[in-house]
């Protein structure tokens, strides 16, 4: 079960094959706007719900935050939603966990999980009896169908588990305090929904009955629960390698990336697609810029140390780059670090990014800008010429690229999801 966006599925299909060849029937159910790029990958797709409007959604938030701050609003910011680091401790309190929760449970999960696609998908799951549900974090309605059908579930996240942590601090909390007056609005959401399906609520409907880790493990946030480690595989999509692609640069290359997810479906970049192409500029560098013709509108000139191009797959570029500029989404993080890329980030803000970015900091992996929402030309180049020219950074690229390799690979990992599901079979 995924979010009905490539980003998120992409990151489930290489264990949903090692599944399929290791010999079970796998099937991806997602909204049915989704369903083209599912069955690009060779999957079975099964359409669940009406097709959401993400778009509308982000659109929605947008103006809901501009009304509370009209309204002098005390309350959490909406925007939390997608930021649950970066606060000190000290500020982390129950009343700050209660109040996100409660717009968590409103503007996402209940949105990612309509009650008329809930309701498909567990008429699906008790049809065709799955033995487990790997679900995307932010869909709960993988593990009400789980438990609707009796299936085991595991989550399979795609960031750090930043929900995980904050889950865990708030589930302490509440349990200091008495239980007549708890109020937890996650359960409450879940308990009324499981009450249609004749079923009770339990605690890991929230976290999953064990989580499925592509982060590397230096990298994974303390928190206590059942990890299953998986070593990250690239994938991009249907892609075509196109013929400049194929001979090694003759200097070295720098990849220039703002992804796909907030130029398909967020609204547009934040990051200054000008200030990003003046801080290469004359650079001793061949730079290729994923950027498509509505990003470039406003840009003058594009220099001619740039290859502008809609699209390319990572996967098969890092191998032949140097070093990468971007705003810090998994897939790009990830990517990489598979390939032992150094890396400058300028985090958009969105869920992890600004933690992460900070890790690849912390790592000697790369570099992360000072202030996401004042960079400039001349921060982007300087940092950039760094990670090209001083060793340390392609040294660490490579440890990191050395952590991930010795992870196990979905196919090995198939075995112990066999085994976890067979002992919840068993109970």
């Amino acid at each position: 079960m995924t979010l009905p966006t490539k980003a998120h599925a992409f990151a489930q299909v290489p264990l949903a094959w090692a599944l399929r060849a290791a010999g079970h029937e796998v099937c991806v159910a997602s909204q049915p706007e989704l369903v083209d790029d599912i069955t690009r990958t060779g999957l079975t797709a099964v359409p669940i719900g009406p097709e959401l409007d993400q778009a509308g959604m982000v659109e929605e938030n947008r103006r809901q935050r501009e009304e509370a701050e009209q309204a002098d609003f005390d309350g959490p910011d909406p925007e939390l939603l997608l930021k649950l680091d970066g606060l000190p401790p000290e500020a982390v309190t129950y009343d700050y966990m209660q109040g996100l929760f409660t717009v968590m449970t409103t503007l996402a999960f209940k949105a990612l999980s309509p009650e008329h696609a809930m309701d498909e998908l567990v008429g699906f799951a008790r049809e065709w009896r799955p033995d487990l549900v790997v679900w995307d974090t932010l869909v709960l309605a993988g593990p009400v169908a789980a438990k609707a059908c009796g299936a085991a579930h595991a989550r399979l996240l795609y960031s750090l588990d930043l929900l995980g942590r904050m889950r865990e601090r708030y589930r302490g909390e509440l349990a200091l305090r008495p239980a007549e007056v708890w109020d937890d609005p996650v359960q409450e959401w879940l308990e009324s929904t499981l009450e249609r399906y004749g079923c009770a609520y339990s605690d890991d409907l929230m976290l999953g009955q064990w989580t499925i880790d592509p982060v590397p493990p230096s990298m994974r946030l303390p928190v206590d629960l059942p990890y299953v480690p998986v070593r990250f595989i690239p994938y991009n999509g249907r892609a075509e390698l196109p013929d400049w692609l194929r001979p090694l640069p003759e200097r070295r290359r720098v990849c220039l990336t703002l992804g796909l997810s907030f130029r398909e479906m967020l609204g547009g970049d934040r990051a200054s697609v000008s200030e990003l192409l003046e801080a290469v500029a004359d650079l001793d560098v061949e730079v290729v810029a994923t950027l498509n013709a509505e990003q470039l509108e406003g840009v003058a000139k594009v220099p001619d140390n740039v290859r502008a191009v809609d699209f390319v797959p990572l996967n098969e570029l890092l191998p032949t780059c140097s070093a990468i500029v971007h705003q810090g989404g998994f897939g790009q993080v990830q990517t990489a670090m598979a390939h032992g890329v150094p890396q400058v980030v300028l985090p958009n803000g969105t869920w992890d990014t600004v933690p992460r970015a900070q890790q690849v900091q912390d790592s000697g992996a790369g570099l992360a800008v000072d202030d996401p929402d004042r960079v400039s030309a001349v921060e982007i180049r300087e940092k950039l010429v760094r990670v090209l020219e001083e060793p340390g950074f392609a040294v660490n690229a490579a440890r990191l690229r050395a952590e991930m390799l010795a992870t196990p690979a979905p196919a090995e990992i198939v075995p112990l999801l066999e085994r976890l599901t067979a002992e919840h079979r068993a109970r």
